[in-house]
């Protein structure tokens, strides 16, 4: 009984050893200052998390490849895709294309939330008549493949570049947004929607703007209509306490920071590099930094039929095989598609992404270059950089301009280091100033730059005989061809799409083949899946791998 008890005893103390020491704030290993406390001025110290990844998105874990290296001839002799070794970091990307179903979703939210705006929402459809060839019945997939349920999981098609960064940034407002009503956050739905009484529960309260990440970070969304029940505690010295639901003060509290972790990075079309990364998927063939077998397709094998006995024969992807044959012979249909398929059809590749070969060609975020592949950087490589900068509205407050959608409206940067204050307001007042001049039928002519004095003043000077504007991006850059061509069909707003699709022959079902269309043009053979940028650590399955030990800092104690 003696024994017991003092395993007993020993046990408890343990427990509550644990207990105290997991109660203990952090402390700053440089000044020793407790985190989280609100009696010491409230520095905040948040948990180091991974997150995790938005809906609809795989982990990609990154590494180094070569680029263009899965290519065994250049049947169109274009010389567009010269081997080379690159890093492409970790990443997110969609399982699966954009289907069909995603983009009425799409569409739904613009109609009940902007009703009266019918011009928003013709941009926003996709272009059904792709499908129209002019010795082809194809007229029935003109009305039907976009809005048809039997085509509700197909990828969607008939979407330019543009559209596609659209949507980007739709799902990123919606996600977030849904991320913080769920959580208590925001206003909830139901409550949103006056208790589900017939109100839509999706509109925006009380004539408010929608939803937008980058106005809510900044602090320009709060207030009735937007702040939720459970909010972030505000432990700065100088918060105001929240009115109550009962009229009472309640504790001081504050809309979600970046700080927090908890929304979501935005989703964006994927580099070419990190596509053509992920759809190899080689992390399927690798041992400890060896690969032991390359691909030619996103599968195993140098060729395009399954080798497993209960699928042996079937065609891997969904593309067209040759003249006149875009599905087998009927009684036994080899790729069981005669247009588009099932966005989730064929098996998928060791990351587990679907139809990263044929179905439909993809969108990414790159412009096309030919020799893109010998100029780029080799760690995380992409051309078509325009660098932004959001216009403020009031750069004493730091609260962003808004278009009439409540998106925060973006200048093209001009410098290539952060400003001086005295320099950032002049800029902004600069840009105000020709905004209101515009708007009132006038113009007003600034070219902003790292000064106050070159914010206002247009400036010109002649570099080889020709007008030469200063310009970080290269995009206004008269002189400097490397990044945009002046003369060539081959420009700026030419973007990169790879994969192959199910109109295409084998040849493009490599991941290293890409071609190139305008960034507002559209097939029935293009359409786009998403990524997301991963933040923090890069190896995403430590386990059972070896790692050096790391200790943590000791806690401050003040003698």
């Amino acid at each position: 009984m003696k024994v017991l008890f003092t395993k007993t005893a020993i046990v408890l103390l343990g427990l509550g050893t644990l207990i105290c020491s997991c109660s203990k704030r952090p402390t700053s290993a440089k000044t020793g200052i407790v985190y989280n406390d609100k009696t010491n001025g409230g520095y905040e110290r948040f948990r180091n998390i991974h997150p995790a990844p938005g809906p609809g998105l795989v982990a990609i874990e990154g590494g180094t490849f070569v680029m263009g290296g899965s290519a065994d001839q250049d049947v169109t002799y274009d010389y567009n895709n010269v081997r080379r070794r690159v890093t492409v970091p970790s990443f997110y990307m969609d399982e699966t294309e954009v289907a069909n179903q995603d983009w009425l979703d799409y569409l739904h939210w613009i109609s009940i939330t902007y009703p009266q705006d019918r011009e928003l929402y013709y941009n926003a459809l996709p272009d059904t008549l792709v499908w129209r060839k002019p010795l082809s019945y194809n007229e029935p997939y003109v009305d039907n493949y976009l809005r048809h349920p039997a085509f509700q999981d197909y990828p969607v098609v008939g979407v330019t570049w543009d559209q596609a960064q659209d949507y980007c940034q739709w799902r990123t407002d919606r996600t977030n947004e849904n991320i913080l009503r769920l959580s208590g956050r925001m206003v909830a739905w139901k409550d949103l929607a006056g208790g589900g009484k017939g109100k839509n529960a999706q509109a925006p309260a009380a004539g408010k703007a929608p939803f937008n990440t980058d106005i809510y970070l900044n602090g320009q969304l709060t207030g009735a209509g937007y702040d939720g029940k459970k909010m972030m505690p505000n432990l700065s010295p100088t918060a105001q306490a929240s009115a109550g639901a009962n009229g009472k003060a309640g504790k001081p509290v504050r809309p979600v920071r970046i700080e927090d972790g908890i929304l979501k990075q935005a989703y964006r079309l994927p580099s070419e590099a990190e596509w053509e990364y992920a759809a190899l998927a080689l992390i399927g063939n690798t041992q400890f930094e060896n690969i032991n077998d390359g691909k030619v397709y996103p599968w195993n094998g140098m060729g395009v039929r399954s080798a497993k006995r209960a699928t042996r024969g079937l065609i891997m992807a969904n593309f067209k095989r040759g003249a006149g044959d875009n599905m087998g012979v009927g009684g036994y249909l080899n790729d069981k598609a005669d247009i588009t398929a099932s966005v989730r059809s064929n098996p998928p590749n060791d990351f587990g992404l679907y139809n990263m070969a044929g179905n439909v060609n993809e969108w990414v975020e790159d412009t096309y270059r030919q020799t893109s592949f010998e100029e780029f950087d080799d760690f995380n490589p992409f051309r078509g950089n325009e660098y932004t900068n959001k216009r403020m509205a009031d750069a004493t407050k730091g609260l962003y301009a808004k278009d009439k959608y409540g998106k925060p409206i973006k200048d093209p940067a001009k410098a290539n280091k952060k400003l001086k204050y005295s320099e950032l307001v002049a800029l902004q007042q600069g840009q105000n100033a020709n905004a209101a001049n515009t708007a009132a039928g006038t113009t007003a002519v600034t070219t902003p730059g790292v000064t106050a004095s070159a914010a206002l003043t247009s400036q010109k000077n002649s570099l080889q005989g020709k007008p030469f504007n200063p310009d970080l991006r290269g995009y206004g850059d008269t002189v400097n061809t490397s990044l945009y061509g002046t003369t060539t069909l081959v420009n700026d707003h030419s973007k990169v799409y790879k994969g192959g699709s199910w109109n295409d022959m084998a040849f493009w079902l490599n991941p290293a083949t890409r071609r190139f269309m305008d960034e507002d043009e559209s097939t029935a053979e293009v359409g786009f899946r998403c990524a997301m940028t991963m933040v923090g650590a890069s190896e995403i399955h430590p386990e059972g791998k070896p790692h050096f030990s790391v200790k943590k800092p000791k806690p401050y104690k003040a003698k």
